[in-house]
Formats: C-alpha cells, structure tokens, sequence
C-alpha cells in the first residue's frame, strides 16, 4: 500500500494517496493488537507473541482480541480434538513482517516470538535446522511412516529454514548455515522437497530422520525461498526488503496520529479519545451524525477517493461520550433506516480493555433510536454533494 500511494502521487492523485497511506498506518499500528497474545503460555516465561491466525479477523467477529477465539484445525485424526484457544497456535509468519520491512529483526515482540516458535516447532536434524509450519499440524505422513489420508503429523518444512536464513541475515548473522541445511535436504540432486522426516529413522520405510519423506520434491516455491536465501546472502542485505515501508515504519519510525477505521464490516464499538475515526464505505453517502445524543447534529457528505471508496473523517471528544450516526446514500437517494453508535473511551480504558465490536444502537428492544426520534431528518431529499 505504501509503493501503491506512491504510485497514485506519481499520477497527480494525491488525494487518494493519502487515503492509502492513512490505511496503510491503519494496519500497521493495528499489527500487534490483532495477532499478539499478552497471555502466551506455551513458554510460560514469554507472555507476548505472534499467533499465527486471529479467528475474530476471518469471521469478521466483534471481537478482535488476539487472547480470545477459537481455532479450528484441518487435516486432524478422526475423533480427536481439533479446536484449540487460538493464542497456543503458532508458526513463524510473522517473520515476513521483517523480511518486508514493517518491523525490524530487533523488535522485542519479534525477539520473544522467535524463542516461541524455536521451543515449540524447530527441529535440529543431520542435515540443519527445519521448523514445522504450526503446532498441532496434519498435513504429512502417520507417525509409522504410512501415506497421508486426510490426516498425519505434520513433519517439517525446508522452505521455512529458507525463511528463517533471511531474517538471520537481515538481524546480522550468517545465513550460510541456512544455505547449508537447505542443500542437504536437497538429497545431493539439487531438488528442495516440501517436507523432510522430523522422527526417528524407519528403515523399513526408507525414511532417515532429516530425509525427505517422499513428498512434492521439488516443492518450487520452496526453491524459490533458496534461490531468494542465496541472493540475499550474496548481496549482504535482505532482497525482499521494501524500502518505501522499512523507512516509514522502522528507520524513521514516529508516532503518528491515531486513526481507527469503522466500516460495514469492521463495527467497531469503541474508539480512544484523540484518534481520528474514519467512517469508511463503498459508496457516496450523507454521514448524519451526533456527539451530544442528537441536541445538535451534523450532516457531512462523504469524500471521494480514485478507488470507489467514500469516507467521512469525524472529530473524537476527548472525554468519554458516544458518537451516533446513520446514512444517507446518495446515489439512491435512501435512509440507511438505523443508527450505529460508537462509545469514546479515554485511550488508557482503551489499552486496558480492547477494540470491541459494533452494535446496533437499540437493537436490544426491537427498535433503534432512528425509529423513536421521528424529528430527525428521515425523508429529507439530499442532492448530490461534489465535496
């Protein structure tokens, strides 16, 4: 997104580059407050690490918390568990947050993830160090070597021992032991598999612990990771680095103004004070919208942006209210026929309790407030706004 608002300044659109930009910030400082548990306990000394999925962003759910949810896991044996709280599940994807540039290799929540990931996925074999995708992963052979039929017990992945070359390279170590791992596994022929046995030997399989298991070999993007590992390391620098974003969020790294986003499928139901909360959507509207529980109100018409996105950007008081508003669509000219409100909180209720999600405002009796307050302006006509 950051190269995408550059690439929209180069064109003259400088309007919706900002736009992109705002997002892109958007995401950035929501990283940690989506995909960190602060109640890690699978090394019970680290309470802070990356998780690898937050079922509350799949599901769009109105709870967002990385502590809560569960996980559902596929490829499990029949009859055995399969759902697991969704902050014990780890894997090493946020390693990509280095390798393109939003974090850097010494962020501490990065430095605690990696001590999570290496207690609880990496194995040292013969050939080099390899880490499993995830715990509790099904995707592989049986424990006694037999094919994989839907379920098995997810044996390790050369491709990540690629991956993880790369960020030791970019936090300035040798990556060489890496690149060595990496041509051992390849079995002497050059041909990277997608997994190598994790287990004891079973010679009656043929299967040596650090040996490829008979999958996909060569798995190509796994050569691809290689191929990538050896540039880098010739180069002396991570090639995967995005310049643009690493000066943005690593070498020039500062606080910028807060910005929350609310949009049809993000509800959210609070907001910090001293944020600036942008109403976002696919379409122009009228934002019909009140502080002070409709004594005064405010209509305000949508900004435009190059990608078919309208938004409205609202002042958030600094001292704990609630912001209520509704549409008007002004293409066709109609009500939205609700209200949603959003509770401002002050920012240190708002560390301590979290990002909830939406809710209607009076859906508890049936009847919103929209309905109640016939006063408000519901079949006034609205022409179309160039603003």
């Amino acid at each position: 997104m950051i190269c995408g608002a550059e690439f929209l300044e180069d064109r003259g659109d400088k309007s919706t580059a900002e736009f992109v930009r705002d997002y892109a910030d958007f995401l950035e400082t929501h990283i940690e407050r989506w995909t960190v548990t602060t109640q890690g306990t699978l090394v019970p000394e680290i309470k802070r690490h990356y998780i690898r999925i937050n079922p509350g962003l799949i599901h769009q759910c109105v709870d967002e918390d990385p502590n809560c949810g569960t996980l559902t896991l596929s490829n499990q044996p029949p009859g055995s568990r399969s759902d697991y709280p969704a902050n014990i599940i780890v894997d090493a994807g946020f390693l990509e947050l280095v390798r393109f540039g939003i974090r850097g290799p010494n962020d501490p929540i990065i430095q605690d993830s990696l001590q999570v990931v290496d207690a609880v996925l990496k194995v040292d074999t013969p050939a080099g160090p390899v880490w499993r995708r995830y715990n509790h992963d099904g995707f592989g052979q049986h424990q006694d070597g037999t094919s994989y039929n839907g379920w098995g017990i997810g044996p390790a992945w050369p491709m990540l021992t690629a991956e993880r070359g790369i960020y030791e390279l970019a936090a300035g170590h040798d990556p060489e032991p890496y690149i060595r791992a990496l041509e051992n596994f390849a079995g002497g022929i050059g041909l990277i598999p997608e997994q190598v046995w994790d287990a004891p030997d079973l010679p009656e399989r043929h299967f040596v612990f650090g040996g490829e298991t008979g999958a996909a070999m060569p798995l190509v993007w796994a050569q691809a990771e290689y191929i990538k590992l050896c540039r880098s390391a010739a180069d002396g620098k991570n090639s995967e680095l995005i310049e643009p974003v690493y000066d943005r969020y690593v070498r020039d790294h500062r606080e910028r103004p807060a910005i929350e986003i609310w949009k049809s499928n993000r509800q959210i139901a609070t907001v910090s004070s001293g944020t600036r909360l942008r109403i976002q959507a696919g379409s122009p509207f009228l934002l019909h919208w009140t502080a002070d529980e409709w004594t005064h109100y405010s209509d305000t018409h949508s900004n435009r942006t190059s990608l078919d996105i309208e938004f409205v950007d609202l002042p958030v008081p600094e001292k704990p209210d609630t912001i209520r508003f509704t549409f008007l669509w002004l293409t066709e000219n109609r009500w939205e026929g609700k209200d949603y409100e959003i509770k401002v909180h002050s920012r240190e209720a708002s560390n301590a309790t979290g990002n909830g999600g939406a809710r209607q405002d009076g859906s508890k009796h049936g009847q919103t407030p929209a309905q109640k307050r016939p006063r408000v302006h519901r079949v006034r006509r609205v022409t179309k706004s160039s603003n």
